[in-house]
């Protein structure tokens, strides 16, 4: 198959990991980067890993701003190596990027995979200052289960204060196409993750709304039919409410898989997702 006719095809395939590892391995990349660090342990298990992208050269003698990025997949699938196309995009913006993978169901349930995310944080803060990055500037970022992920992070302060990480270093979090208000759990992949939830409330990102969270980007494609306007409506609601920061945008034309997609060079035309997220970290961590 010749790449343009390959590259074409991808927003309507990449919903699976098999098709998503195929346009990751065909993808043009960003040059001027390069993945400094792979399969990094920051804990025992062997999901727990992560991979580290940096521009090639330093623009400057200054730390780098540092983004975390959590992958999608509904909590049941994701690995990070499909993702070498996004790594490479945000460091070329100048950013020391982290992509880890984490535990999935059905080896965990809530809250396992947030606080995995939680502990590879923690890794990145640690490690920073050896790989050029600046632990007290750190954005998270996420696409889908993953952008609950980063939310959940940003807004639920117990996660971040049990791994150790230092407080105010998350400066920002920006979500991608997220679930935040999603209960009653009643599709398959929340009742699985979520199902055995001792309080289901505590399990949503809207209700740890609060004025003193790092400011928030909320993003959602106007096309998307797997997260509804619900999620991104009721959590702007929630933090304005409460006094907090946040912006949103929708994308018109814009599906699920394509809000992400558009993070790639192929795409970027479709939406301004990359310029948009590094706008907002850019000004978080300035």
């Amino acid at each position: 198959m010749k790449r343009r006719a390959l590259l074409l095809s991808m927003p309507a395939l990449a919903a699976c990991t098999p098709s998503l590892a195929t346009f990751d391995t065909f993808a043009p990349r960003d040059p001027g980067v390069r993945r400094v660090l792979r399969d990094a342990a920051f804990g025992p298990n062997p999901r727990q890993k992560l991979d580290i992208y940096a521009p090639a050269r330093a623009v400057n003698s200054e730390s780098l701003p540092i983004i975390v990025f959590l992958y999608g997949g509904s909590w049941r699938h994701g690995d990070k190596d499909d993702y070498n196309f996004l790594g490479a995009a945000f460091a070329a913006q100048g950013f020391l990027t982290a992509i880890p993978d984490y535990r999935l169901v059905p080896e965990v349930r809530f809250p396992s995979f947030v606080e995995d995310c939680a502990a590879a944080v923690r890794w990145v803060s640690d490690n920073a200052p050896s790989l050029g990055g600046d632990p007290s500037r750190i954005v998270l970022a996420g696409h889908s289960a993953g952008a609950y992920n980063a939310i959940m992070l940003a807004l639920d302060t117990r996660y971040l204060n049990e791994a150790g990480v230092a407080a105010g270093a998350v400066r920002g979090a920006a979500g991608l196409a997220g679930p935040y208000d999603f209960l009653p759990f009643d599709v398959p992949a929340t009742q699985n993750a979520f199902g055995q939830a001792p309080d289901a409330q505590l399990t949503q990102p809207v209700h740890f709304a609060r004025a003193d969270a790092p400011p928030l980007l909320l993003l959602w494609g106007q096309d998307d039919t797997t997260v509804g306007p619900r999620n991104i409506a009721s959590l702007e609601r929630a933090m304005r409410a409460a006094g907090g920061s946040v912006d949103t945008k929708i994308y018109a034309g814009i599906d699920h898989i394509e809000i992400m997609i558009a993070l790639s060079r192929p795409y970027r035309g479709k939406a301004p997702v990359l310029e948009d997220v590094t706008a907002f970290a850019r000004r978080e961590v300035a």
